[in-house]
């Protein structure tokens, strides 16, 4: 998987958690190798950068664009054609820690 790949819109599930999240990631106007966009949950939306370097992929999630709020790490699992990551969500803030699965969803290629 390359980033290119990571381009369009995806659906986050967390563990223990009803409500989902919607990132929408795009080319970086500055890194070429990596992707920003947002996240949207629970009504609230924040930026998000990260990429992807040999099936692992990283994202950092902000609330107010300066400061590190969550960190994403995951694997692209491996037969879903780079249409499904799974990983760890940790919030920095407190330490807390949710799995999460990512998915790519239709109409995005």
């Amino acid at each position: 998987m390359n980033h290119l790949q990571l381009y369009g819109l995806w659906r986050a599930e967390f563990a223990g958690e009803p409500q989902g999240a919607v990132l929408q990631l795009e080319k970086h106007p500055e890194f070429a190798e990596s992707v920003k966009g947002t996240i949207r949950r629970d009504g609230a939306q924040a930026q998000v950068v990260g990429d992807v370097d040999e099936g692992v992929f990283t994202l950092e999630e902000s609330i107010d664009g300066r400061n590190i709020a969550a960190t994403w790490n995951g694997q692209v699992v491996e037969a879903s054609c780079g249409k499904e990551i799974r990983g760890t969500w940790k919030n920095t803030a407190n330490g807390a820690e949710r799995a999460f699965i990512l998915r790519k969803q239709p109409g995005w290629q």
